[in-house]
């Protein structure tokens, strides 16, 4: 049985001859591809820099750059396939990819919902990048913002990917919105110390030291007492608010507060506790009125505290009577 290739031979020879005669065309549309690459690259780096000398929505600048590179780079795709490809149009490109299907809707739902949500967070601009904030049990400096997240570098150097989604719809605290912040801790001094002047030589301490600001100015309050202490709080301002500006300021007060007043002979207290132990062998046991530890004695005298010097004379003289009685 012999196979007739005639047929094949004249397919492939066309598809040769069409290929060749639709090479230019296909030269044409990859230089065009390529002009429209570099086009989308220089309005990138222009909307960057025009974005670093207006640092008025910085945030939004950029992403708008990466927006307007994308898109750049999808109309040079359509008009160098409609070069190259005879009969092509936009429409059967989409109609392809199936982007009017609503399972390809469904399964993009959440990819458009963080889409929308980065957009809006770029808009508002509640924070930047650079900004250190707080979002869930997440705590750092963003690095960068776009459209579908944000990632965000922890203070022990950890990324975190946050959905924008997210960020949109949870409370967010930016520590760094203001150029000042206000510090504070509580002391707890001892119950027997001189208010006033604890509060005198913490003030004149915190004023003294180099980074913390006098406008707004430091101040002392009482807030509190403890079991074993008042709780006297220090509160100072300090700037620029980042967390490695914080933990120095905060190291500096709590150290040269400490030693001011221990200088100054100020008592620092631990908590104590006081235990009352209660002898239930005693024939007062239960009577309140004669009750020692831990109930008031009333109108009568209550008994004299039994003592382990007592027991111990008594045991003693105990061994020396039965002595007597053996030498008897």
């Amino acid at each position: 049985m012999k196979f007739d290739f005639s047929e094949a031979m004249v397919s492939v020879e066309a598809m040769i001859t069409n290929f060749i005669e639709r090479l230019p065309y296909i030269l044409v549309a990859i230089i065009v591809f390529v002009l429209f690459y570099f086009l989308a690259m220089g309005i990138r780096r222009l909307i960057r820099s025009f974005s670093a000398q207006e640092r008025r929505h910085y945030n939004l600048s950029l992403v708008m750059g990466r927006l307007a590179h994308g898109a750049i780079l999808l109309v040079g795709l359509l008009i160098a396939m409609v070069i190259a490809i005879p009969g092509f149009t936009a429409g059967e490109l989409i109609g392809l990819l199936g982007l009017s299907s609503v399972a390809i809707g469904f399964a993009f739902r959440d990819i458009l919902q963080n889409f929308l949500a980065g957009i809006l967070l770029l808009l508002t601009e509640p924070f930047r990048i650079g900004d250190q904030i707080v979002v869930d049990n997440f705590e750092g400096t963003v690095e960068n913002i776009q459209t579908r997240a944000t990632f965000m570098r922890t203070y022990d150097g950890r990324r975190v990917v946050i959905p924008n989604s997210t960020l949109f719809t949870k409370s967010i605290i930016v520590n760094t919105a203001n150029e000042k912040r206000r510090l504070q801790y509580d002391f707890g001094i001892g119950f027997s110390d001189d208010i006033a002047e604890a509060k005198r030589i913490m003030l004149e301490t915190v004023r003294s030291l180099p980074d913390i600001l006098q406008d707004p100015p430091p101040d002392v309050l009482v807030v509190g007492l403890d079991a074993s202490s008042i709780a006297v709080r220090v509160r100072w301002w300090m700037m620029p608010p980042r967390q490695a500006d914080i933990n120095d300021s905060r190291d500096q007060v709590l150290e040269k507060v400490t030693k001011a007043l221990l200088a100054e002979g100020i008592d620092l207290p631990f908590p104590t506790q006081q235990i009352l132990f209660h002898d239930q062998t005693e024939d007062s046991d239960g009577d309140r009125s004669r009750q020692r530890e831990g109930w008031p004695q009333g109108k009568k005298t209550a008994p004299r505290p039994a003592r382990i010097v007592d027991a111990l004379r008594a045991l003693q003289a105990g061994r020396t009577h039965d002595r007597g009685q053996d030498n008897v």
